[in-house]
Protein backbone atom coordinates (compact mmCIF):
# COMPACT_ATOMS: atom_id res chain seq x y z
CA UNK A 1 0.00 0.00 0.00
CA UNK A 2 1.31 3.33 -0.81
CA UNK A 3 1.93 5.73 1.40
CA UNK A 4 0.01 9.35 1.45
CA UNK A 5 2.65 11.26 0.52
CA UNK A 6 3.36 9.13 -2.53
CA UNK A 7 -0.31 9.43 -3.31
CA UNK A 8 0.20 13.60 -2.57
CA UNK A 9 3.18 13.19 -5.05
CA UNK A 10 1.47 11.14 -7.99
CA UNK A 11 -1.63 13.35 -7.91
CA UNK A 12 0.19 16.51 -8.31
CA UNK A 13 2.60 14.92 -11.00
CA UNK A 14 -0.65 14.37 -12.99
CA UNK A 15 -3.01 17.35 -11.45
CA UNK A 16 -0.64 20.25 -11.92
CA UNK A 17 0.15 19.93 -15.88
CA UNK A 18 -3.83 19.79 -16.67
CA UNK A 19 -4.80 22.54 -13.73
CA UNK A 20 -2.19 24.84 -15.40
CA UNK A 21 -3.44 23.82 -18.61
CA UNK A 22 -6.92 24.54 -17.83
CA UNK A 23 -6.07 27.79 -16.11
CA UNK A 24 -4.57 28.91 -19.89
CA UNK A 25 -7.70 28.04 -20.74
CA UNK A 26 -9.99 30.35 -18.65
CA UNK A 27 -6.71 32.93 -19.09
CA UNK A 28 -8.14 33.55 -22.58
CA UNK A 29 -11.65 33.76 -21.28
CA UNK A 30 -10.66 36.59 -18.96
CA UNK A 31 -8.55 38.18 -21.40
CA UNK A 32 -11.34 38.07 -24.06
CA UNK A 33 -13.70 39.26 -21.18
CA UNK A 34 -11.23 42.17 -19.94
CA UNK A 35 -10.49 43.43 -23.76
CA UNK A 36 -14.20 43.39 -24.94
CA UNK A 37 -15.18 45.08 -21.54
CA UNK A 38 -13.41 48.20 -22.46
CA UNK A 39 -15.00 48.33 -25.39
CA UNK A 40 -18.54 49.02 -23.94
CA UNK A 41 -21.21 47.14 -21.63
CA UNK A 42 -23.14 45.96 -24.68
CA UNK A 43 -20.52 44.15 -26.31
CA UNK A 44 -19.71 42.97 -23.18
CA UNK A 45 -22.71 41.40 -22.56
CA UNK A 46 -23.14 40.44 -26.39
CA UNK A 47 -20.23 37.99 -25.49
CA UNK A 48 -21.68 36.78 -22.37
CA UNK A 49 -24.91 35.60 -24.24
CA UNK A 50 -22.78 34.05 -26.54
CA UNK A 51 -20.39 32.24 -24.81
CA UNK A 52 -23.39 31.01 -22.20
CA UNK A 53 -25.19 29.45 -25.20
CA UNK A 54 -21.83 28.19 -27.34
CA UNK A 55 -20.84 26.80 -24.12
CA UNK A 56 -23.41 23.95 -23.76
CA UNK A 57 -23.08 22.73 -26.95
CA UNK A 58 -19.11 22.72 -26.49
CA UNK A 59 -19.00 20.91 -23.05
CA UNK A 60 -21.50 18.02 -24.12
CA UNK A 61 -18.24 17.85 -26.84
CA UNK A 62 -15.72 17.87 -23.57
CA UNK A 63 -17.79 15.49 -21.91
CA UNK A 64 -17.91 13.29 -24.55
CA UNK A 65 -14.30 12.59 -25.25
CA UNK A 66 -13.62 12.41 -21.55
CA UNK A 67 -15.14 8.98 -22.13
CA UNK A 68 -11.28 8.28 -23.25
CA UNK A 69 -9.44 8.43 -20.16
CA UNK A 70 -10.97 5.81 -17.90
CA UNK A 71 -10.81 3.45 -20.96
CA UNK A 72 -7.42 4.04 -21.32
CA UNK A 73 -6.17 4.60 -18.02
CA UNK A 74 -8.32 0.83 -17.04
CA UNK A 75 -6.19 -0.53 -19.96
CA UNK A 76 -2.83 0.76 -18.44
CA UNK A 77 -3.38 -0.91 -15.13
CA UNK A 78 -4.19 -4.50 -16.50
CA UNK A 79 -1.09 -3.70 -18.45
CA UNK A 80 -2.45 -3.66 -21.97
CA UNK A 81 -1.64 -2.18 -25.31
CA UNK A 82 -4.00 -2.83 -28.06
CA UNK A 83 -6.71 -1.35 -26.25
CA UNK A 84 -5.41 1.74 -26.07
CA UNK A 85 -4.78 2.25 -29.96
CA UNK A 86 -8.30 0.84 -30.33
CA UNK A 87 -10.02 3.60 -28.26
CA UNK A 88 -7.96 6.38 -29.43
CA UNK A 89 -9.06 5.43 -33.43
CA UNK A 90 -12.80 4.95 -32.43
CA UNK A 91 -12.64 8.26 -30.34
CA UNK A 92 -11.54 10.35 -33.09
CA UNK A 93 -13.99 9.53 -35.34
CA UNK A 94 -16.78 9.75 -32.69
CA UNK A 95 -14.77 13.60 -31.87
CA UNK A 96 -14.54 14.66 -35.37
CA UNK A 97 -18.26 13.32 -36.29
CA UNK A 98 -19.71 15.15 -32.79
CA UNK A 99 -17.67 17.97 -33.67
CA UNK A 100 -19.10 18.80 -37.08
CA UNK A 101 -22.92 18.24 -35.40
CA UNK A 102 -22.25 20.45 -32.41
CA UNK A 103 -21.11 23.34 -34.96
CA UNK A 104 -24.52 23.08 -36.97
CA UNK A 105 -26.36 22.24 -33.78
CA UNK A 106 -25.18 25.46 -32.17
CA UNK A 107 -25.41 27.82 -35.80
CA UNK A 108 -29.95 27.03 -35.03
CA UNK A 109 -29.44 29.04 -32.21
CA UNK A 110 -29.02 32.17 -34.26
CA UNK A 111 -32.39 32.85 -35.65
CA UNK A 112 -33.69 32.54 -31.60
CA UNK A 113 -31.84 34.60 -29.79
CA UNK A 114 -34.24 37.44 -30.03
CA UNK A 115 -36.77 35.25 -28.46
CA UNK A 116 -35.08 35.34 -24.84
CA UNK A 117 -35.71 39.07 -23.84
CA UNK A 118 -32.95 40.63 -24.11
CA UNK A 119 -31.34 43.84 -24.26
CA UNK A 120 -32.00 45.14 -28.06
CA UNK A 121 -28.30 46.73 -28.43
CA UNK A 122 -27.42 42.94 -27.84
CA UNK A 123 -28.74 40.62 -29.58
CA UNK A 124 -26.84 42.00 -33.37
CA UNK A 125 -23.81 41.65 -31.74
CA UNK A 126 -24.25 38.43 -30.34
CA UNK A 127 -25.07 36.56 -33.93
CA UNK A 128 -21.62 37.10 -35.57
CA UNK A 129 -19.64 36.55 -32.50
CA UNK A 130 -21.51 33.18 -32.33
CA UNK A 131 -21.05 31.68 -35.64
CA UNK A 132 -17.24 32.61 -35.03
CA UNK A 133 -17.02 30.85 -31.91
CA UNK A 134 -19.15 27.92 -33.08
CA UNK A 135 -16.86 27.02 -35.73
CA UNK A 136 -14.05 26.35 -33.13
CA UNK A 137 -15.70 23.68 -31.62
CA UNK A 138 -14.28 20.79 -34.52
CA UNK A 139 -10.54 21.65 -33.32
CA UNK A 140 -11.20 21.92 -30.07
CA UNK A 141 -13.16 18.06 -29.16
CA UNK A 142 -10.33 16.78 -32.07
CA UNK A 143 -7.92 18.21 -29.65
CA UNK A 144 -9.40 17.03 -26.41
CA UNK A 145 -9.46 13.31 -28.23
CA UNK A 146 -5.89 13.42 -28.47
CA UNK A 147 -5.27 15.17 -24.73
CA UNK A 148 -7.88 13.08 -23.33
CA UNK A 149 -5.72 9.75 -24.77
CA UNK A 150 -2.39 10.94 -23.27
CA UNK A 151 -3.65 11.58 -20.30
CA UNK A 152 -4.79 8.42 -19.57
CA UNK A 153 -1.57 7.25 -20.19
CA UNK A 154 -0.69 10.26 -17.65
CA UNK A 155 0.90 12.17 -19.82
CA UNK A 156 -0.97 15.21 -18.58
CA UNK A 157 2.42 17.94 -19.25
CA UNK A 158 2.15 17.86 -22.86
CA UNK A 159 -1.41 19.23 -23.27
CA UNK A 160 -0.59 21.44 -20.89
CA UNK A 161 2.41 23.21 -22.97
CA UNK A 162 0.53 23.23 -25.85
CA UNK A 163 -2.21 25.12 -24.14
CA UNK A 164 -0.07 27.44 -23.04
CA UNK A 165 1.25 28.27 -25.81
CA UNK A 166 -1.58 28.38 -28.08
CA UNK A 167 -3.59 30.69 -25.31
CA UNK A 168 -0.83 33.24 -25.16
CA UNK A 169 -1.06 33.17 -29.05
CA UNK A 170 -5.01 33.77 -28.49
CA UNK A 171 -4.69 36.30 -25.96
CA UNK A 172 -2.23 38.13 -28.97
CA UNK A 173 -4.15 38.20 -31.66
CA UNK A 174 -6.87 39.48 -29.85
CA UNK A 175 -5.20 42.57 -28.94
CA UNK A 176 -4.52 42.81 -32.72
CA UNK A 177 -7.92 41.89 -33.94
CA UNK A 178 -10.05 43.65 -31.51
CA UNK A 179 -8.45 46.83 -31.08
CA UNK A 180 -6.78 46.71 -34.87
CA UNK A 181 -3.36 46.91 -33.48
CA UNK A 182 -0.39 46.71 -35.83
CA UNK A 183 -1.98 47.21 -39.29
CA UNK A 184 -4.28 44.27 -38.55
CA UNK A 185 -8.27 45.03 -39.37
CA UNK A 186 -10.56 46.73 -35.91
CA UNK A 187 -13.05 43.81 -35.85
CA UNK A 188 -14.29 44.77 -32.31
CA UNK A 189 -15.90 41.83 -30.37
CA UNK A 190 -15.75 39.64 -33.62
CA UNK A 191 -12.07 40.08 -33.48
CA UNK A 192 -12.08 37.78 -30.39
CA UNK A 193 -13.97 34.98 -31.96
CA UNK A 194 -11.46 35.24 -34.62
CA UNK A 195 -8.68 34.70 -32.06
CA UNK A 196 -10.38 31.61 -30.47
CA UNK A 197 -10.92 29.95 -33.54
CA UNK A 198 -7.01 30.42 -35.01
CA UNK A 199 -5.79 29.13 -31.78
CA UNK A 200 -8.09 26.18 -31.73
CA UNK A 201 -7.33 24.91 -34.92
CA UNK A 202 -2.96 25.47 -33.72
CA UNK A 203 -4.06 23.31 -30.73
CA UNK A 204 -5.42 20.17 -32.68
CA UNK A 205 -3.03 20.39 -35.13
CA UNK A 206 -0.09 20.32 -32.38
CA UNK A 207 -1.26 17.84 -30.39
CA UNK A 208 -2.51 15.65 -33.37
CA UNK A 209 1.20 15.74 -34.50
CA UNK A 210 3.14 14.28 -31.11
CA UNK A 211 0.90 11.74 -30.66
CA UNK A 212 1.57 10.24 -33.92
CA UNK A 213 5.34 11.46 -34.00
CA UNK A 214 6.63 10.96 -30.37
CA UNK A 215 8.49 8.06 -29.58
CA UNK A 216 6.61 7.50 -26.51
CA UNK A 217 3.36 6.48 -28.33
CA UNK A 218 4.89 4.07 -30.88
CA UNK A 219 4.71 1.02 -28.92
CA UNK A 220 1.09 1.24 -29.54
CA UNK A 221 1.13 1.47 -33.68
CA UNK A 222 -1.51 4.08 -33.66
CA UNK A 223 -3.25 4.51 -36.82
CA UNK A 224 -6.43 6.33 -37.68
CA UNK A 225 -7.43 4.87 -40.66
CA UNK A 226 -7.12 1.22 -42.48
CA UNK A 227 -8.42 -0.99 -39.32
CA UNK A 228 -12.12 -1.70 -38.78
CA UNK A 229 -14.52 0.24 -36.70
CA UNK A 230 -16.08 -1.72 -34.46
CA UNK A 231 -19.63 -0.41 -32.34
CA UNK A 232 -18.84 -2.36 -29.39
CA UNK A 233 -16.06 -0.19 -28.96
CA UNK A 234 -17.37 3.07 -30.24
CA UNK A 235 -20.68 1.77 -27.81
CA UNK A 236 -18.42 1.78 -24.87
CA UNK A 237 -17.27 5.22 -25.46
CA UNK A 238 -20.48 6.43 -25.96
CA UNK A 239 -21.59 4.81 -22.84
CA UNK A 240 -19.15 6.34 -20.84
CA UNK A 241 -18.89 9.82 -22.50
CA UNK A 242 -22.44 10.63 -23.38
CA UNK A 243 -23.57 10.57 -19.40
CA UNK A 244 -20.24 12.46 -18.94
CA UNK A 245 -21.77 15.10 -21.78
CA UNK A 246 -25.09 15.26 -20.28
CA UNK A 247 -23.72 15.90 -16.94
CA UNK A 248 -21.62 18.96 -18.39
CA UNK A 249 -24.81 19.57 -20.63
CA UNK A 250 -27.03 19.64 -17.31
CA UNK A 251 -24.42 22.06 -14.78
CA UNK A 252 -23.08 24.47 -17.69
CA UNK A 253 -26.99 24.50 -19.20
CA UNK A 254 -27.71 25.76 -15.85
CA UNK A 255 -25.02 29.01 -15.65
CA UNK A 256 -26.45 29.36 -19.51
CA UNK A 257 -29.77 29.87 -18.34
CA UNK A 258 -28.78 31.99 -14.90
CA UNK A 259 -27.17 34.22 -17.60
CA UNK A 260 -30.57 33.96 -19.67
CA UNK A 261 -32.60 35.09 -16.64
CA UNK A 262 -29.76 38.13 -15.87
CA UNK A 263 -29.98 39.47 -19.30
CA UNK A 264 -34.20 39.57 -18.86
CA UNK A 265 -33.43 41.80 -16.13
CA UNK A 266 -30.76 43.87 -17.76
CA UNK A 267 -27.76 44.70 -19.74
CA UNK A 268 -25.58 45.41 -16.45
CA UNK A 269 -26.70 42.75 -14.82
CA UNK A 270 -25.73 40.18 -17.75
CA UNK A 271 -22.24 41.95 -17.92
CA UNK A 272 -21.82 42.00 -13.97
CA UNK A 273 -23.38 37.99 -13.68
CA UNK A 274 -20.79 37.34 -16.65
CA UNK A 275 -17.32 39.09 -14.26
CA UNK A 276 -18.25 36.61 -11.99
CA UNK A 277 -18.68 33.96 -13.36
CA UNK A 278 -15.61 34.35 -15.52
CA UNK A 279 -13.73 35.03 -12.14
CA UNK A 280 -15.05 31.76 -10.29
CA UNK A 281 -14.23 30.15 -13.42
CA UNK A 282 -10.37 29.93 -12.89
CA UNK A 283 -10.64 28.22 -9.07
CA UNK A 284 -13.20 25.71 -11.04
CA UNK A 285 -11.11 24.75 -13.52
CA UNK A 286 -8.17 23.96 -11.46
CA UNK A 287 -10.30 21.83 -10.02
CA UNK A 288 -11.27 20.13 -13.23
CA UNK A 289 -7.69 19.46 -13.42
CA UNK A 290 -7.80 17.26 -9.99
CA UNK A 291 -10.97 15.51 -11.53
CA UNK A 292 -9.11 14.75 -14.53
CA UNK A 293 -6.52 13.46 -12.04
CA UNK A 294 -8.79 11.62 -10.10
CA UNK A 295 -10.35 9.63 -13.51
CA UNK A 296 -6.65 8.67 -14.16
CA UNK A 297 -5.92 7.67 -10.30
CA UNK A 298 -8.79 5.53 -10.15
CA UNK A 299 -9.10 4.15 -13.18
CA UNK A 300 -5.77 2.84 -12.71
CA UNK A 301 -6.13 1.44 -9.13
CA UNK A 302 -9.65 -0.14 -10.46
CA UNK A 303 -7.61 -1.64 -13.42
CA UNK A 304 -5.18 -2.99 -10.71
CA UNK A 305 -8.26 -3.91 -8.33
CA UNK A 306 -6.61 -2.39 -5.71
CA UNK A 307 -9.29 -0.95 -3.15
CA UNK A 308 -6.66 0.60 -0.16
CA UNK A 309 -5.16 2.66 -2.87
CA UNK A 310 -7.74 3.71 -4.47
CA UNK A 311 -9.43 4.57 -1.39
CA UNK A 312 -6.06 6.58 -0.49
CA UNK A 313 -5.83 7.99 -3.74
CA UNK A 314 -9.40 9.50 -3.83
CA UNK A 315 -8.90 10.95 -0.14
CA UNK A 316 -6.01 13.10 -1.26
CA UNK A 317 -7.42 14.42 -4.04
CA UNK A 318 -10.51 15.18 -2.34
CA UNK A 319 -8.15 17.01 0.80
CA UNK A 320 -6.23 19.01 -2.36
CA UNK A 321 -9.73 20.35 -3.58
CA UNK A 322 -10.56 21.66 -0.32
CA UNK A 323 -7.46 23.15 0.20
CA UNK A 324 -7.02 24.88 -3.32
CA UNK A 325 -10.86 25.79 -3.26
CA UNK A 326 -10.38 27.57 0.53
CA UNK A 327 -7.58 29.36 -0.69
CA UNK A 328 -8.97 30.62 -3.80
CA UNK A 329 -12.10 31.47 -1.95
CA UNK A 330 -9.87 33.86 0.55
CA UNK A 331 -8.18 35.40 -2.53
CA UNK A 332 -12.16 36.50 -4.02
CA UNK A 333 -13.11 37.37 -0.35
CA UNK A 334 -10.30 39.66 -0.17
CA UNK A 335 -9.91 41.08 -3.46
CA UNK A 336 -13.79 41.09 -4.96
CA UNK A 337 -14.18 44.28 -5.72
CA UNK A 338 -10.37 45.08 -7.65
CA UNK A 339 -10.98 41.89 -9.53
CA UNK A 340 -14.03 42.86 -10.81
CA UNK A 341 -12.87 46.63 -11.39
CA UNK A 342 -10.28 44.81 -14.24
CA UNK A 343 -13.49 43.93 -16.65
CA UNK A 344 -15.71 47.64 -16.06
CA UNK A 345 -15.48 51.20 -14.48
CA UNK A 346 -19.19 51.00 -14.80
CA UNK A 347 -20.42 51.66 -11.60
CA UNK A 348 -23.70 49.39 -11.30
CA UNK A 349 -22.00 46.58 -13.19
CA UNK A 350 -19.05 46.87 -10.79
CA UNK A 351 -21.19 47.08 -7.78
CA UNK A 352 -23.72 44.03 -8.97
CA UNK A 353 -20.12 41.88 -9.88
CA UNK A 354 -18.55 42.72 -6.52
CA UNK A 355 -21.98 41.41 -4.18
CA UNK A 356 -21.94 38.22 -6.92
CA UNK A 357 -18.29 37.29 -6.20
CA UNK A 358 -19.19 37.36 -2.15
CA UNK A 359 -21.84 34.54 -2.95
CA UNK A 360 -18.86 32.52 -5.08
CA UNK A 361 -17.18 32.45 -1.80
CA UNK A 362 -19.79 30.89 0.12
CA UNK A 363 -19.88 28.00 -2.38
CA UNK A 364 -16.09 27.80 -3.59
CA UNK A 365 -15.96 24.26 -1.45
CA UNK A 366 -19.28 22.61 -3.35
CA UNK A 367 -17.94 23.62 -6.89
CA UNK A 368 -14.50 21.80 -6.30
CA UNK A 369 -15.72 18.77 -4.63
CA UNK A 370 -18.83 18.15 -7.14
CA UNK A 371 -16.15 18.73 -9.63
CA UNK A 372 -13.63 15.87 -8.53
CA UNK A 373 -16.65 13.81 -7.64
CA UNK A 374 -17.19 13.19 -10.90
CA UNK A 375 -13.74 12.81 -11.77
CA UNK A 376 -13.40 10.23 -9.76
CA UNK A 377 -16.87 7.87 -10.50
CA UNK A 378 -15.83 8.61 -14.25
CA UNK A 379 -12.65 6.54 -12.97
CA UNK A 380 -14.85 3.84 -11.42
CA UNK A 381 -16.70 4.17 -15.25
CA UNK A 382 -19.58 5.01 -13.53
CA UNK A 383 -21.59 7.73 -15.24
CA UNK A 384 -25.06 7.49 -15.40
CA UNK A 385 -26.56 7.95 -11.37
CA UNK A 386 -24.18 10.83 -11.16
CA UNK A 387 -25.67 12.12 -14.41
CA UNK A 388 -29.11 11.87 -12.84
CA UNK A 389 -27.74 13.61 -9.61
CA UNK A 390 -26.72 16.58 -11.67
CA UNK A 391 -29.98 16.59 -13.28
CA UNK A 392 -31.81 16.95 -10.10
CA UNK A 393 -29.00 19.48 -8.75
CA UNK A 394 -29.32 22.25 -11.36
CA UNK A 395 -32.80 21.56 -13.50
CA UNK A 396 -35.03 20.15 -10.72
CA UNK A 397 -34.11 22.34 -7.75
CA UNK A 398 -31.62 25.45 -8.98
CA UNK A 399 -33.09 26.90 -12.42
CA UNK A 400 -36.54 26.51 -10.87
CA UNK A 401 -35.51 28.32 -7.71
CA UNK A 402 -33.32 30.98 -9.85
CA UNK A 403 -36.44 32.18 -11.96
CA UNK A 404 -38.84 32.35 -8.86
CA UNK A 405 -35.82 34.43 -6.96
CA UNK A 406 -34.87 36.57 -9.40
CA UNK A 407 -37.94 37.37 -11.38
CA UNK A 408 -40.80 37.09 -8.93
CA UNK A 409 -38.92 38.41 -5.46
CA UNK A 410 -37.07 41.78 -4.53
CA UNK A 411 -33.97 39.50 -4.69
CA UNK A 412 -33.50 39.94 -8.38
CA UNK A 413 -30.36 39.04 -9.70
CA UNK A 414 -28.49 38.03 -6.86
CA UNK A 415 -31.54 35.48 -6.64
CA UNK A 416 -29.57 33.62 -9.04
CA UNK A 417 -26.55 33.42 -7.24
CA UNK A 418 -28.30 31.97 -4.58
CA UNK A 419 -29.63 29.45 -6.27
CA UNK A 420 -26.37 28.13 -7.94
CA UNK A 421 -25.01 27.98 -4.53
CA UNK A 422 -27.79 25.43 -3.61
CA UNK A 423 -27.29 23.58 -6.07
CA UNK A 424 -23.87 22.94 -6.16
CA UNK A 425 -23.84 22.36 -2.64
CA UNK A 426 -27.14 19.75 -3.37
CA UNK A 427 -24.34 17.84 -5.96
CA UNK A 428 -21.52 17.94 -4.15
CA UNK A 429 -23.11 16.05 -1.34
CA UNK A 430 -24.78 13.52 -3.44
CA UNK A 431 -21.90 12.58 -5.84
CA UNK A 432 -19.15 12.51 -2.67
CA UNK A 433 -21.71 10.15 -1.23
CA UNK A 434 -22.30 8.28 -4.30
CA UNK A 435 -18.07 7.84 -4.83
CA UNK A 436 -17.62 6.78 -1.06
CA UNK A 437 -20.50 4.15 -1.01
CA UNK A 438 -19.18 2.36 -4.63
CA UNK A 439 -15.25 2.22 -3.36
CA UNK A 440 -16.85 0.07 -0.84
CA UNK A 441 -19.25 -1.96 -2.66
CA UNK A 442 -15.94 -2.90 -5.05
CA UNK A 443 -13.41 -3.30 -2.23
CA UNK A 444 -15.94 -5.80 -0.69
CA UNK A 445 -16.19 -7.44 -4.04
CA UNK A 446 -12.73 -7.73 -4.43
CA UNK A 447 -12.04 -9.03 -0.95
CA UNK A 448 -14.60 -12.41 -1.65
CA UNK A 449 -16.87 -10.97 0.74
CA UNK A 450 -20.31 -10.40 -1.70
Amino acid sequence: MDSIKKHLRTNLHIAVPVMIGQLGHIAVSVADSVMVGQLGTLPLAAAALANSLFSVFMVFGIGVVMGITPLVANAEGRGGRHLQAVVLQHGFWIGLGLGVLLFFGSMTLGPFIHLLGQDEGVVPLTLPYLAIISASVIPLVVFLVFKQFAEGLSDTRTAMVISIGCNVLNIGLNYLLIYGNWGFPELGLNGAGWATLIARILMMATMWWYVFRHARFAKFKLKLWGATLRMKVARRILDLGVPSGLQYIFEVGAFSAAAVLAGMISAPALAAHHIAINIASVSYMAATGLGAAASVRIGNQLGRRDAMNLRRAAFTLFAMTAGWMAFAGLVILTFNKPLAGFYTDDPVVLRLAAQMLMVVVLFQLSDGLQAVGLGALRGLQDVKIPTLITFLAYWVLTLPAAYLFSQHSSLGVMGIWYALAGGLTVSAVLLLARFWRLQRRFAERWQGLI
